[in-house]
């Protein structure tokens, strides 16, 4: 209802600027404060003042005269308050909003018949995701999902680092040290396994002999040439390792859970020609220059030249990435990427070289983010490995099983918890409470986690959110017989209508984050649509309302809630929990 409602109002306000000779370029649409009575303002007024020679005020008042409601679905009136208009819903909105609601795919919206590829996380397979990285995953999900409900035909994808020096170096000490000459893994998996060799093999180039680190550099020196070459052995001793460790670090990131269509290697762009392809264009263009024994690619608005070949032949990442987004353009019609901010001047570079190789960028979205910190002494590390993303996660379980354990002896419901149903919701308050803790604030912003603040039940947080939903299902629950009905005929009290709004305005937050690629903003709903129904619950009575039909049209507002709040949540990665 929402977005009809937008719709409505659109329409009315362009053709009433129109009828007045008004431009309609800018038609100043956004949400008013709580404390009006409306669904939608506009503060067009403001603009217009200058152009009709009249206070604000009066402009307002101009426009909302020329408007009749009649002639809009779902607009009810329009009034100015000062110099803005504001633009109320008829009851037909709310019946809608109420009716939708009653779906369980509520919130999503239309297929747009358009493709996105969102490549995320795509850490370099050489050992555990380690904590500060953990948000790359949770908001590259969640940007995937938040694209996904908003309509788009997306694809997951991670892209591997497989042809590096970093890589070589693994490879090489794979090869070289026994299992004997290791300490024991941290966990008992892939990565955490492999992972040592790497550690070993670099610490060895660190402080071995000088001869015997010459002997070594030739040796990954070679991998590399034999990658660039295309020599197929050397392909499969580096699939050996990085597919090993890509194993592994596929569990891990399954405990968020954050899943991939794809996992693109970088080789594939140097065996199928295109990186040749991209460096023989390079060279060609006349901002190319060859500095420093390197071939370099100068850019007018970036003070730092981008090197895309070495003198030895071997290619470097960002020059296998142009291959990459190039191949991203020719299959989908737009490119998301998730990126640290350490990698921002690495994408300006991109994009710029992208560029001047002839590609329309306007199809590339960037979202950057800040990293996670923990606060200092909060948690223990594993064996001076540093804090991995598996410790984070067998702390939140543990945080959100004492936590749930505490509160059972409290609750309402009279259904059992058994062993198994606390683990389940320890699992689903623990993971949900580090997801939606990071995904809730600006990607922009650093963050420090805390975890009373992440755990805290009372607070808006997740546990705070998941509540309502699952208080929304004991209700359903308890409810029997007795059939919702979405009647806003008896839906009349402030409590419920503030909440109708609530719920209505799901499918247009996830419209307006998907344009801006924002999934904090689902965050900052589901926070809203709890507060909403908790004062609709603590005013209105549902299972014992008073007559047949009060109780029909409150279970059914109760299962629009549940709806709301589910999708809102099913975006942003984090469980909605049956019961709590």
């Amino acid at each position: 209802m929402f977005l009809a409602f937008r719709e409505s109002v659109t329409r009315a306000l362009r053709e009433a600027l129109e009828a007045n000779g008004y431009p309609t370029d800018d038609l100043g649409i956004e949400e008013p404060p709580e404390d009006v009575d409306a669904v939608l303002a506009s503060s067009v007024a403001f603009r217009l003042a200058g152009e009709a020679q009249a206070p604000p005020p009066q402009v307002a008042a101009e426009l909302a005269d020329e408007i009749d409601t009649d002639d809009y679905d779902y607009i009810a009136a329009v009034e100015p308050q000062g110099p803005y208009l504001n633009f109320l819903p008829d009851e037909s909105y709310f019946e809608g909003a109420v009716e939708a609601g009653q779906a369980s795919d509520y919130g999503a919206l239309d297929d747009r018949d358009t493709s996105v590829v969102v490549e995320h996380t795509s850490a370099n397979p050489t050992g555990p995701v380690h904590v500060g990285r953990a948000r790359n995953p949770i908001i590259g999900d969640a940007v995937a999902n938040l694209l996904d409900y908003a309509g788009y035909d997306v694809e997951r994808h991670y892209y591997v680092n497989d042809a590096g020096r970093q890589i070589a170096v693994f490879t090489w000490a794979y090869e070289t040290f026994d299992e004997s000459d290791l300490p024991e893994p941290a966990r008992d998996r892939a990565e955490y396994r492999m992972v040592r060799y790497y550690r070993k093999g670099n610490d060895f180039l660190e402080n071995a002999d000088p001869e015997a680190v010459e002997e070594a550099e030739d040796e990954i020196q070679a991998i590399l040439q034999g990658l660039e070459e295309g020599d197929e052995a050397v392909y499969e001793r580096v699939e050996e390792v990085v597919d090993t460790v890509l194993g592994g670090m596929k569990e891990c990131l399954g405990r968020l859970p954050a899943e991939f269509d794809e996992f693109v290697k970088e080789t594939r762009f140097m065996r199928d020609g295109s990186t040749d392809d991209i460096v023989g264009r390079l060279k060609d263009h006349d901002r190319a220059v060859y500095e420093e024994d390197a071939w370099q690619l100068e850019f007018e608005d970036i003070d730092k030249n981008l090197v895309f070949l070495r003198a030895d032949g071997t290619s470097l990442y960002t020059t296998r990435d142009l291959a990459h987004h190039e191949w991203k353009f020719d299959n989908f019609d737009r490119a998301v990427t998730v990126l640290g901010e350490d990698h921002k001047l690495q994408a300006d570079q991109l994009q710029s070289a992208l560029e001047l190789l002839g590609n329309d960028t306007d199809q590339l979205a960037n979202v950057i983010y800040s990293y996670v910190n923990l606060p200092e002494g909060k948690m223990s590390t594993r064996k001076g490995t540093g804090v991995q993303l598996d410790d984070l996660l067998d702390e939140a379980i543990t945080r959100a099983r004492e936590e749930v354990e505490d509160r059972v002896e409290d609750r309402l419901r009279d259904d059992e918890l058994d062993e198994e149903d606390i683990e389940r919701i320890a699992r689903q308050v623990g993971v949900g409470a580090v997801r939606y803790d990071i995904v809730s604030k600006q990607p922009t912003k650093g963050i420090t986690f805390e975890w009373e603040q992440a755990l805290d039940f009372e607070a808006q947080s997740a546990p705070y959110v998941q509540y309502v939903h699952a208080r929304c299902c004991g209700i359903l629950d308890e409810a029997g017989d007795i059939e919702p009905v979405a009647d806003t005929g008896h839906l009349t009290t402030d409590a419920e209508r503030d909440l109708i709004r609530a719920v209505a305005r799901l499918p247009g937050v996830i419209d307006e984050a998907a344009e801006d690629l924002e999934p904090h903003q689902l965050a900052t709903y589901t926070r809203e649509l709890a507060d909403q129904f908790n004062t609709f619950y603590r005013e209105c009575p549902v299972l014992t309302a008073d007559d047949e039909d009060t109780r029909a049209a409150r279970l059914a507002l109760v299962a629009a809630s549940k709806h709301a709040m589910a999708n809102a949540l099913d975006v942003l990665g984090v469980e909605a929990p049956t019961s709590m």
